[in-house]
């Protein structure tokens, strides 16, 4: 197994763990924030500049590719890596979540999910293995168990069988991961019972997986509830491997988190906002598309060290909006994604030094203060 999770340590203040990955396409600092790269392209910044604003790995995501342009296609590449040139890790998720986005399209049965594609209508069907299949033929460092994402709100006896399925289909997953240069994580679900999330730890970790990540959260329940969950959970995690929590999520999401002890996310928030123009600055969200902006001669945020805020003001920023110009886009994506791995870069610090229950006091105080 060419993969390897190192805790190097533990935050005196707090559960924040300060780690490094070590995979075939690099090495990775944890905690760590993954922009996401849904279709083999962080959206609006080449992959170069992807780098240079500090990521260390990012997110593809297996449906998408299945789809378009396939996987078989991609193999014939040499892998992911090569088609997109990204020389860096990659994690994959396995299509889960995205199946079950498509509602109506997908009927789930113990085989996989046979579903309707969201581009042409054309019919498919994924089990555990074709997941598998999938990932190892993109080559990702991290592949991720298919699983069924519980919806929010599931009541008990929803979540026991989708837990007990997601479980199932756990095993046959690492049953089917043939390539040791590929790490494999297992999910775990359980919708916002307890109970349920005990067990399917206990039994994922019978099974046996490189890292594990907690799934089904950030899907519609309240955000206290959300992190009710992560709390009573993320100390349940083997504490010598990866602890993920897929699409979680805000700055302060992610800063509560660490807090307990999780080490991995991802989430579309950076790109997603930079497009619509709703920017993360240390003094609260911009709406840069505010008449207010017009005349605002000042950097969009006086903090950061990115390209977008050591060039531009937030008067020219807010006439590309306006304008729907494609360098407006790219400014304020490279900012989002910058700020979000800034982020990061202080949360380790601050671990670094026995501070971090500081670092989120100190955090949470100035996010309310903002609301005020």
């Amino acid at each position: 197994m060419n993969f390897n999770f190192t805790l190097r340590k533990k935050d005196g203040t707090s559960n924040a763990r300060l780690g490094r990955i070590s995979t075939p396409h690099g090495d990775i600092t944890t905690p760590i924030f993954m922009p996401v790269g849904t279709q083999g392209t962080v959206k609006g910044l080449l992959p170069e500049t992807v780098r240079d604003l500090g990521a260390e790995i990012i997110l593809a995501n297996t449906y998408h590719l299945y789809l378009r342009p396939g996987h078989d296609l991609v193999r014939t590449f040499g892998g992911l890596h090569q088609f997109i040139n990204w020389p860096r890790p990659i994690l994959t998720d396995s299509g889960g979540f995205q199946v079950y986005s498509l509602g109506a399209l997908r009927k789930i049965s113990e085989e996989g999910v046979a579903f309707q594609s969201h581009i042409d209508g054309s019919r498919h069907f994924i089990s555990p293995e074709t997941a598998i299949e999938i990932q190892e033929a993109l080559g990702a460092d991290i592949m991720m168990c298919f699983d069924e994402c519980t919806p929010y709100p599931a009541d008990f006896d929803y979540a026991r069988t989708s837990l007990d399925l997601t479980n199932r289909w756990a095993r046959r997953c690492r049953e089917a991961h043939t390539n040791t240069r590929q790490a494999l994580f297992g999910i775990v679900q359980g919708g916002t019972y307890h109970e349920l999330r005990r067990r399917g730890i206990d039994e994922l970790t019978s099974i046996g997986f490189e890292g594990y990540a907690l799934g089904g959260l950030s899907v519609g329940e309240p955000k206290d509830l959300m992190l009710e969950i992560v709390e009573a959970t993320a100390p349940l995690l083997p504490a010598e491997q990866p602890r993920y929590l897929m699409g979680v999520g805000t700055p302060e999401d992610i800063v509560d988190c660490v807090h307990h002890g999780i080490d991995m996310f991802d989430c579309v928030l950076p790109t997603r906002n930079g497009r619509n123009g709703m920017l993360f600055t240390n003094e609260g969200k911009v709406v840069i598309k505010h008449a207010r902006y017009r005349n605002d001669e000042s950097p969009l945020d006086s903090t950061c060290d990115c390209y977008t805020c050591r060039n531009y003001s937030r008067a020219y920023l807010r006439h590309l909006f306006v304008a729907k110009e494609i360098l407006g886009v790219v400014l304020n994506t490279i900012h989002n994604v910058r700020y979000f791995l800034r982020l990061m870069e202080q949360i380790r610090e601050a671990i670094r030094h026995d501070a971090y229950g500081a670092f989120r006091d100190r955090f949470k105080k100035q996010a309310s203060d903002r609301t005020e």
